[in-house]
């Protein structure tokens, strides 16, 4: 028995190591298990943490990219309301802005060769701008004769240009260089508005047309029936009167004195204003007139004149049916006459009378002559600037002058004018003048 038991005690022994190596290394490879889960727990959660963080970063940069993407969307549309805004304030200061203009083309035919001629005799260009609703600036530049140089017949003048505050209907102030309110023609000389190619005798010599003045004044309508003008204007320049043109050199176009100004206004009634009268009729009647010194040069450049001038003028329209009658009468008396030389006169006189017949029948306003008219007119001008002459100065017959013109006005449409007229011209000296056919196109926008 003690032999086996000896025997059995190292295997039974040896089964123990055995086991309790066994049980060694299933506890190492649990531990190490363990310790693999432990370190795959710490790596998920790296991952998540990681995870969580890249979300977060993701979520930011998304957020600002918005947040650019917003930013960028306002200065778009801070951009298109600004420029909508500078194109609304650009149309707004279009909107003040008033353009226009007329021009005239003439040829004429003469009996003798030398009074043949094509004239582009105007091109004249309006420009207005309203600073206010009660503030304006108007102005016109004209080119005539179509060339501009030293020693032609051709300029570029500045015939309009002033400041209009309306201040009420009945009284208003106007400031700058203005139309001399005198006569029908000078203040409304636009092709469209008169008859004939050329202006008439009157509108030349008597009342020269066109004929401005620098200064200031006021202006209304204080009623219906009534409009009135009043300035205080730069003076002529007596020196440049003579014996056939009258007072027509006399204008300054430049920078005229202010050594001797001038007092000029005008009255126009409308009698029927307030009355529908039958006949289509309608009456305008004009008294004007002009009154001051004859020392004004330009650029202050005065000519040593003593003399005075006194301008007494009446016009009118009338209206009746298809009949259009008008007429101008004035008057020029000049004090110390006998000192400006040139045979200028004391008293100068001239008037014109004109009637015409619009003769188109309205079944031809049809079409692309919906708006037309025509109108067949004959006007008579007489004037004399040697009515009246100062001691010891010698008339000179060439001096009265006398014009008939007939002729045809068609319009296409109310703007555009094309005209024809025949004129015959005579003088007080009995000089063989030329009879004229005009031929003329004119329009006014």
């Amino acid at each position: 028995m003690a032999g086996r038991t000896g025997i059995s005690s190292p295997m039974r022994l040896a089964k123990y190591v055995a086991v309790f190596a066994a049980i060694l290394g299933a506890c190492a490879s649990m531990s190490r298990a363990e310790d693999a889960v432990g370190e795959s727990d710490t790596r998920l959660s790296d991952l998540e943490r990681m995870v969580k963080n890249l979300t977060n970063e993701i979520k930011q940069i998304r957020t600002e990219r918005q947040a650019d993407q917003n930013t960028i969307k306002a200065i778009q549309e801070d951009a298109a309301t600004l420029r909508k805004s500078n194109w609304m304030e650009v149309g707004e200061q279009l909107k003040k802005f008033r353009f226009g203009g007329y021009g005239e083309m003439h040829a004429n035919f003469g009996e003798s060769k030398s009074a043949d001629q094509f004239d582009f005799h105007r091109l004249v260009m309006f420009i207005g701008y309203d600073f206010a609703d009660w503030i304006h600036f108007n102005s016109e530049v004209e080119i005539e004769h179509a060339f501009v140089t030293d020693g032609a017949s051709g300029e570029l003048v500045v015939e309009q240009a002033y400041m209009d505050f309306e201040l009420d209907k009945a009284i208003n102030i106007r400031a700058g260089r203005v139309l001399t309110p005198l006569g029908i023609v000078n203040e409304r000389h636009e092709p469209t508005r008169f008859f004939g190619v050329e202006r008439p005798l009157f509108s030349k010599v008597i009342i020269p047309s066109t004929w401005s003045s620098d200064g200031v004044g006021i202006y209304g309508s204080p009623c219906e029936f009534l409009d009135y003008q009043l300035y205080v204007v730069g003076g002529l320049d007596g020196s440049g009167f003579n014996a056939t043109s009258g007072i027509r050199g006399g204008r300054i176009k430049e920078r005229p004195s202010l050594h001797d100004p001038a007092i000029t206004g005008r009255v126009d009634l409308h009698p029927f204003a307030r009355t529908e009268l039958p006949l289509n009729q309608d009456l305008r009647i004009g008294l004007s007139g002009y009154f001051g010194g004859l020392d004004n040069g330009n650029k202050g450049a005065n000519p040593g004149v003593n003399g005075d001038i006194a301008i007494f003028s009446a016009d009118f329209d009338y209206t009746l049916c298809k009949f259009d009658f008008r007429g101008a009468i004035a008057y020029e008396h000049i004090k110390n006459a006998s000192g400006m030389g040139a045979g200028t006169a004391e008293g100068i006189f001239g008037w014109y009378l004109q009637g015409g017949y619009h003769f188109m029948p309205d079944a031809w306003k049809k079409g692309k002559l919906a708006d037309s008219d025509a109108v067949v007119f004959v006007r008579h001008d007489s004037v004399d600037t040697q009515l009246k002459m100062p001691g010891g100065v010698d008339r000179n017959p060439a001096g009265r002058q006398n014009e008939w013109t007939f002729g045809v006005n068609f319009y296409p449409t109310k703007n555009v004018v094309v005209k024809v007229d025949y004129q015959v011209r005579s003088n007080g000296n009995d000089d063989d003048l030329d009879d004229l056919i005009n031929f003329g196109l004119g329009w006014e926008f």
